[in-house]
């Protein structure tokens, strides 16, 4: 019998080997890394000749290259220049300093989970209504889905003004609009959670009399919790997105959204990209928080790994 090392493929011990885990996301990293060295040439090329070697015919490729990687305000900044700058920003200064990305993720953080809290408690609260309200189903479940066909960006500033108005603003504003992201998979993820239950499952529970109580708790939430937490890794970095965005129309001075606002003023591109590497890392470490409290939670439940 032909085995799978015979044929060249791993066996499965070695594909349970962190090596083979990495191999592939090393491989992209690296394609990743090349195809950013060359934007950064092309991009950053007609500028340097302009500016730099505009009285100079007689320059080499060599030259072009290095200047190209070495430009205090690029087009496209090359990679060590984005590394060098998140470094300075995040290990060379206090983490009190408004100049360090870690404040600045912090405040951002914190506008994310608050609003990823409260749209998982609306999620949740609808889906629960448009299961058990068949009504709710037919009228309430066209307009959560017509809510997210509005473009974000036109919708921050107005929420941004009305709270303002009624006199709510820093932290709460940011708050909803992540709320009004995150909520929508939390919704259609809970919806189908509690209805996957099987109609001979159902139909068991009526039989030894369930009440409706029993059957929520007993059945439906606990059929519900994988697609919750499906939901929720979703959620999570919709959420992180529209902190950013709620940060972008009220000009704050703290947060991501700040440094990416203050850094686009100044032609700062450098500092831009340092910014969205910090909020890609920062969206990693939610979704694998989230990760982690679904396995937790998976186990308790008597879930296999």
């Amino acid at each position: 019998m032909t085995t799978s090392a015979a044929l060249g493929f791993p066996s499965r011990g070695e594909r349970g080997n962190w090596k083979w885990r990495a191999a592939p996301l090393a491989t992209v990293l690296l394609a990743i890394l090349v195809l950013w060295y060359a934007g950064a040439i092309l991009l950053n090329a007609p500028q340097v000749i302009e500016l730099k070697f505009r009285d100079r015919p007689d320059w080499t490729a060599r030259e072009l290259v290095e200047a190209t990687w070495s430009m205090e305000r690029p087009v496209l900044p090359a990679p060590h220049q984005v590394a060098v700058d998140f470094h300075e920003s995040v290990f060379g200064r206090p983490v009190t300093s408004r100049r360090s990305l870690v404040y600045h993720a912090g405040v951002t953080a914190l506008a994310t989970l608050v609003g990823f809290l409260l749209g998982i408690v609306l999620g949740i609260a609808l889906a629960v209504g448009i299961v058990h309200v068949r009504t709710l189903d037919r009228s309430l479940m066209p307009w959560v889905i017509a809510s997210q066909t509005v473009p974000i960006l036109a919708i921050a500033p107005m929420i941004v003004v009305v709270l303002g108005n009624v006199g709510f603003t820093g932290l709460l504003p940011k708050a909803v609009i992540s709320m009004y992201l995150c909520f929508f998979p939390v919704t259609i993820g809970m919806v189908k959670g509690l209805r996957s239950p099987d109609p001979l499952q159902l139909d068991l529970a009526r039989t030894y009399s369930a009440s409706p109580a029993q059957v929520f708790f007993k059945l439906r939430c606990p059929a519900s919790v994988p697609f919750l937490f499906a939901s929720l890794k979703v959620a999570v970095g919709v959420s992180l997105v529209g902190a950013i965005v709620g940060e972008l129309p009220t000009g704050a001075q703290e947060g991501i959204g700040a440094r990416l606002l203050s850094g686009s003023y100044y032609g700062q591109t450098v500092q831009i990209w340092s910014a969205l590497v910090m909020a890609a890392l920062l969206g990693i470490a939610l979704v694998a928080a989230v990760g982690l409290v679904e396995r937790l939670t998976l186990k308790q439940m008597g879930a296999e790994a």
